[in-house]
């Protein structure tokens, strides 16, 4: 999937560079009933107060919503179709001059109730969302409506409370758990899984002359999660090989409102935007997903009852942190990974293969923590620069505490209290103020101390990769995991291969990746 560039000649320019952007925050003063408050990407994310005026004048919010009924669906149907999801937002911010604006998010009728968020789409504005001391993140997970709690046994999960909810912090503990107490398992069990997926792709490759990537890394990320963090193969269960089956249709049924699937637009508008499917149609698979796990999570569920989480409560928030979250992300963050580091070419490819190779060799033909961590640069960055392009959670919501104005790089605005803020990741972090070459994929963006500076502005994880996921923010409990295997991936690649080749197509979450060539190690 490519992207499409976008001139700011539109908007208004300052002189600022890249290094006075990682100081700069947005400014806060008292205004009557107002706060200005921009979004520092400090250590700790707060908001910096100042009795100074701003630099920046104060606007209004540009744009509208339309008519009652008539806007949003304008709006969804040049979302989806007429426009598009990136030109969508790229064509607004030319009209209006601005980076922040007034729109309508679908899915808008009949599924969300009020589909009206002013949208933050810059590297400054943005950090706003992820700061809980202004915005709240009460049900908001998938933005402007809730599905069904019906879809996850009756509960609402960690994903949907806001961290002042008394039962966020124990929730979010529980998941910390789960991930400390077998991170001994994860480098052996990874390799376990995804050695075996490529040898089953050089077999297929051989016969027909491709591969696809797709249908069997999801279900390597399944059989990888369920045996390194559980202790479980699930081909040794009742639940087989089918669980990625059941989780695609249970995830349809909760993001249906937001996916196109290649219907003709206006059936599938009115089947999959129009109204939320019936949870009934997939209690069945949902069911066999959760018989699965209260089986499998054994010593997990003894820590949520010493945390005064009931054995339910626990069992759904492992179905939706590991079928949703975890398993969802790796389905999206891998092929994207391989689509990239494919296209890059033959020349990244000797790169990394000869990092990596090295490294292992120097930790005693292992690969370990320390080695991941400390010989292999490029591979860190490789990973980064991924996830900045195409993170696997592209939208985020919060919805305003106070009166406040926040700043863009070049305005205050003004916001409400009770207004919904809204952010499209991609466009924040392909900020053409913040990084050179912004729409490009730059394998070693992020290596050496200035690139490291840079980390502040990915943000794929609900919060900049410089900060770290705690029980008061709602920041990925799985963030350093993700990034981990991901680098696992990358290792277990250029391990195996010199270099390769691909195919790449469109998905309904991400990218359709086909290998076309694999070319094993030489060295």
């Amino acid at each position: 999937m490519t992207t499409a560039s976008i001139s700011f000649s539109s908007v208004p320019t300052a002189s600022i560079t890249s290094s006075q952007l990682s100081t700069a925050s947005l400014k806060s003063r008292s205004n009557r009933n107002c706060r200005i408050i921009t979004a520092s990407l400090s250590e700790k994310s707060q908001p910096i107060v100042t009795k100074s005026e701003s630099s920046v004048p104060i606007r209004k919010v540009p744009g509208d919503y339309g008519l009652p009924l008539i806007g949003p669906l304008r709006d969804r149907l040049a979302y989806f179709y007429f426009e598009g999801r990136d030109e969508f937002f790229k064509n607004r911010v030319r009209k209006y001059g601005s980076t922040v604006f007034r729109l309508n998010m679908p899915p808008g009728p009949f599924v969300a109730k009020d589909p009206r968020v002013i949208a933050l789409l810059d590297a400054a504005s943005f950090p706003v969302l992820f700061d809980t001391s202004l915005v709240e993140k009460r049900d908001l997970f998938t933005g402007t409506y809730m599905p069904s709690t019906d879809l996850t046994g009756g509960f609402r999960v960690c994903s949907y409370l806001d961290p002042s909810e008394p039962h966020h912090a124990p929730l979010k503990k529980f998941l910390f758990f789960l991930l400390a107490s077998r991170r001994q398992e994860i480098i052996p069990e990874f390799s376990r899984t995804f050695g075996s997926l490529f040898e089953n792709l050089e077999d297929e490759l051989a016969k027909k002359g491709k591969a696809d990537f797709g249908g069997p890394n999801d279900q390597a990320a399944f059989d990888f999660l369920s045996r390194a963090l559980f202790g479980q193969d699930p081909a040794e269960t009742k639940l087989g090989r089918d669980a990625p089956k059941l989780i695609r249709k249970w995830v349809l049924f909760q993001l249906g409102p937001l996916l196109t699937l290649g219907l003709p637009p206006y059936l599938e508008d009115l089947l999959l935007h129009s109204f939320m499917l019936p949870p009934a149609l997939v209690k069945s698979d949902y069911n066999r997903l959760a018989e699965f796990f209260k089986e499998s999570a054994g010593p997990v569920l003894d820590e949520a009852n010493r945390l005064g989480i009931s054995q339910d409560e626990a069992v759904h928030n492992l179905v939706f942190a590991i079928c949703f979250n975890t398993f969802g992300g790796l389905t999206i963050l891998f092929p994207n990974l391989v689509k990239l580091i494919g296209r890059a070419g033959a020349r990244l490819h000797g790169k990394l293969a000869q990092e990596i190779r090295s490294a292992v060799r120097d930790s005693g033909g292992v690969v370990t923590m320390r080695a991941i961590e400390e010989s292999m640069p490029l591979t860190k960055s490789v990973v980064y620069e991924t996830l900045r392009i195409e993170p696997p959670v592209p939208v985020q919501y919060g919805r305003a505490k106070h009166d406040m104005v926040v700043q863009s790089h070049d305005a205050g605005y003004q916001v409400k209290a009770g207004e919904m803020l809204f952010g499209y990741q991609p466009m924040a972090t392909k900020d053409p103020r913040v990084f050179d070459r912004a729409e490009e994929f730059v394998p070693d963006r992020f290596v050496g101390e200035e690139g490291e500076k840079l980390l502040k502005y990915v943000m794929w994880s609900n919060g900049p990769e410089t900060e770290s996921p705690t029980v008061d923010n709602k920041q990925c409990a799985g963030k350093d995991f993700v990034v981990l295997v991901a680098r696992l991936l990358v290792v277990e690649l250029f391990m195996r291969y010199d270099s390769f080749e691909i195919e790449v197509g469109t998905s309904p979450l991400g990218s359709s990746v086909k290998m076309t060539s694999l070319k094993k190690s030489t060295f």
